[in-house]
């Protein structure tokens, strides 16, 4: 693993020439935290300092857990931080409710059309097992992955008994090199098998989403925290199987955690930014704070256009 002047020192041959685009991506499921702020610094501060572009996109793909108060919660505190985008400003998403464009939930006949085309080409088959069976038929460690089986890949699964799609993924390894931590090798079939796109509530998944719009926007940089890490191989064998033919520059950060080394998570209720601001916090507090926390600074205070600076 490189340490942080390592790869801080590699990021002008690693990453593309100016007007390359980036993104961040927060689900609405919850209010941002600080850890969302450690990605959005990496994500501007490194845009800035090398002249690319950055793309907001709401990923809420999840309709079961997303909410309107959650998304209006994290452009409000975009605004008040001063992380202003430089495609699909925060007014836009008010603005274009029904139609836009980076709002994954208003994208279904983008998703639809990139899987017919996997389709035809005999990629994606029926899929009837539900998380318990997979859980079930497959072994696995608490917190660990399970890794689908199969069960259905053969068993010509009627189409119409079951919403649910997985796309075939070849034994083949994928390669890749991260910006930090260097070249890595991993094996998607013997991760996770087949990679589900549609559940079988009709929704489509993160894995498969993400993908489709990274190549409709264009972006040549991903920039994320290092529990995603895993599924870097998948998508890049999904992307290759939707005809992306354009390299991408990865970069995973490391994570703010807590003392029993879990992750900062909506789903544990970790102090929410809009919480913090309601206790008086400021901006330049909250990014100094998290910059800290995760060992980009040691200053108690930082503003925005200082972002470009921790990374150059």
């Amino acid at each position: 693993m490189h340490t942080l002047a390592d790869w801080r020192a590699a990021l002008p041959r690693a990453l593309p020439s100016a007007g390359w685009r980036t993104r961040f991506a927060p689900a609405p499921t919850g209010f941002l935290h600080l850890g969302h702020l450690v990605n959005a610094m990496h994500v501007w501060g490194i845009a800035r300092a090398y002249g690319g572009q950055v793309v907001l996109r709401l990923e809420d793909h999840d309709q079961t857990r997303c909410r309107p108060e959650y998304e209006q919660a994290l452009l409000d505190d975009l605004d008040w931080l001063g992380l202003a985008p430089d495609l699909f400003p925060t007014t836009s998403f008010a603005r274009d409710t029904a139609q836009h464009p980076a709002r994954q939930s208003n994208q279904l006949d983008r998703y639809d059309a990139a899987m017919r085309s996997l389709e035809a080409r005999g990629l994606v088959y029926p899929c009837r097992c539900t998380r318990k069976d997979v859980a079930r038929r497959a072994p696995h460690a608490p917190g660990e992955e399970p890794c689908y089986p199969g069960t259905c890949r053969e068993a010509r699964v009627p189409p119409n008994e079951s919403f649910a799609r997985r796309l075939r993924l070849p034994l083949d390894p994928v390669t890749f090199h991260d910006i930090r931590l260097g070249p890595l090798t991993q094996v998607p079939a013997q991760q996770c098998g087949d990679l589900l796109i549609r559940d079988r509530h009709s929704q489509w998944t993160y894995q498969f989403s993400v993908v489709a719009d990274d190549m409709a926007h264009a972006i040549d940089v991903i920039i994320r925290g290092e529990d995603l890490l895993a599924s870097t191989g998948r998508q890049l064998q999904l992307a290759a199987h939707l005809g992306r033919t354009a390299p991408v520059s990865l970069l995973h950060h490391t994570l703010l955690l807590h003392a029993d080394g879990s992750k900062l998570s909506k789903a544990t209720h970790d102090t929410a930014l809009r919480d913090m601001r309601t206790a008086g916090a400021r901006p330049g507090e909250l990014l100094g704070l998290a910059a800290r926390r995760a060992g980009l600074t040691t200053a108690s205070t930082l503003a925005v256009d200082d972002l470009p600076q921790l990374f150059v």
